[in-house]
Parts: structure tokens; C-alpha cells; sequence
């Protein structure tokens, strides 16, 4: 059994609510403990687990969180920076499912949050686990 650490940015709960349900259905579902922790917005994510990593608590980290497109250029670096922070952290061996959601608009984001939908939180919490099984047989 597995330690997981699901790592949101708690902005829009009741999205969230529905990612980390998936993600902690998912981590038990292949026998797995999940924990969670908020982080004020998604360009934190990528620190609080790389933090969290250091700590060796952990074997692997889900990211949660929702980015909805507004008027302004925000959205882009929000989405593209979170990105490419968790992508620095695989690339550095940290097993980490990216559950983040970058949309146009709340409909898309509650058909991809929903767990009886597109269970995108499920989906990042796989995402996680394979990745943790590649490092434990090439570690």
C-alpha cells in the first residue's frame, strides 16, 4: 500500500469536492491511502508537493484543481505555468497525476470533474499510481 498525497487549490469546492472524490475512489480502489491538502491557488501545487516530497512522507501526489478561463490573460499563465512546474517535478522522478483543469467554462468543468463522467480526478489519481509503479520497478 501506497501513500498519496492529493495537493488542491481549493477555489471553486463544489469541483473540487467531485476531483477529490474520484481521486480518493481511484487511490482505493487499487489499495491505497489518499491524503489531502489545500494550497491557495494552482501555481502553488507544484511547491507544496515538492515540499512534501522532501519530507519522503509520500510515494506519489495527486494534483486537483480548476483554472476556468476569465477575461484577462491570467488564465494562460496560470494554466501553463502549474503545467510546466508539475512536468519539472516528474521529469525529476516525483510520481504526480496532473488533475488541474484548465476550461473555458464551469459546464465543461463539471462534466470532467464528475466521477460518473469524465472523472478527471480519477483519472489524475491513475495517472499517479502508474507513474508510482514505473519508479518502484525501474527505482
Amino acid at each position: 500500500m501506497a501513500r498519496f498525497l492529493i495537493v488542491e487549490a481549493r477555489f471553486y469546492d463544489h469541483l473540487n469536492d467531485k476531483l477529490i472524490a474520484g481521486a480518493k475512489a481511484a487511490l482505493k480502489a487499487a489499495g491505497h491511502q489518499g491524503e489531502v491538502i489545500t494550497v491557495p491557488g494552482a501555481l502553488e501545487i507544484p511547491a507544496a508537493i515538492s515540499l512534501a516530497d522532501s519530507t519522503g512522507d509520500y510515494d506519489g501526489y495527486v494534483a486537483i484543481g480548476v483554472v476556468i478561463r476569465g477575461e484577462t490573460y491570467h488564465f494562460e499563465i496560470v494554466a501553463g505555468e502549474s503545467a510546466r512546474g508539475i512536468m519539472a517535478l516528474t521529469m525529476d522522478g516525483i510520481p504526480i497525476g496532473n488533475g488541474i483543469l484548465t476550461v473555458e467554462n464551469e459546464e465543461q468543468a463539471l462534466v470532467r470533474a464528475e466521477p460518473d463522467q469524465k472523472d478527471k480526478g480519477g483519472e489524475a489519481a491513475k495517472a499517479a499510481i502508474a507513474l508510482y509503479e514505473l519508479k518502484e520497478k525501474f527505482g
